[in-house]
This record gives structure tokens, C-alpha cells and sequence, in this order.
């Protein structure tokens, strides 16, 4: 016999993702790498139509999904965040593809990891 119990989950809304004004800059001791992690070789990522950087002045182009300019990377090709990553990637036109994360692509980071780090983006983290 089984049974079922409630699971409390926030729901991504939709809205403003926030601006230069809302955020404040973390000195360079600060910066959040990835580097923990390790090797992703096989994990999986979303690859998209190239779309630039939005920090002012940075010339950083992205071909995937990625935090603080480190391609995020899933263990699961059908993680619910990737797929719903991959979903926002394409309710904007950015032509997500789910791909096997190869370390040609880049630097890389656990998504898990980035969000326990507080989701730093762009050296810039929200207040």
C-alpha cells in the first residue's frame, strides 16, 4: 500500500527578471566559479541561438544557457529545471536544444550548485 503527501514547490512567474538597479556588485574574493564541481563530460545542457550578455558593456556572446558566463549543466537529460530552462529559452526565441555537455563548450557548472551559490550572475548578485 501507498500513500501520497503534499510537496511545496514555487512556481516560476512571470515578470520582470530585474535590472542593473537591483543588483550590487560582489568584489573579486567573491565571485562565484563552478570550480567545485568538477568534470560535467556527459551531463546535459541547453544549447541556443547565440544571444549576448546583458551587463553593460560586456561583449560575452552565450551559445547556451549559462550563469556567470559557465554553461549550466543537468545530470539528467529530463531534469524538470533543465526542461523548463529550455522552455523560457524558447518562449523568447532563443531555439533551445537539449545536448550531451562536452568541455569544448566551456567552463561548466552544476545547476544545483549555482543555485545553492545564490544564482550569482555576471559577477552581480540580486539584493
Amino acid at each position: 500500500m501507498g500513500y501520497l503527501c503534499a510537496v511545496e514547490r514555487e512556481e516560476p512567474q512571470r515578470g520582470r527578471a530585474g535590472s542593473v538597479q537591483d543588483v550590487e556588485p560582489i568584489t573579486d574574493e567573491e565571485l562565484w566559479t563552478g570550480e567545485e564541481d568538477g568534470d560535467h563530460s556527459g551531463w546535459f545542457c541547453v544549447r541556443t541561438d547565440p544571444f549576448p550578455c546583458p551587463a553593460p558593456g560586456c561583449t560575452f556572446v552565450a551559445v547556451f544557457m549559462t550563469a556567470a558566463h559557465l554553461v549550466l549543466v543537468w545530470q539528467e537529460r529530463d531534469d524538470p529545471n533543465l526542461l523548463w530552462h529550455a522552455q523560457r529559452a524558447k518562449d523568447v526565441g532563443r531555439n533551445p536544444r537539449v545536448v550531451a555537455y562536452e568541455t569544448s563548450f566551456g567552463p561548466s557548472a552544476s545547476y544545483y550548485a549555482w543555485e545553492a551559490a545564490g544564482r550569482p550572475v555576471h559577477g552581480i548578485r540580486g539584493r
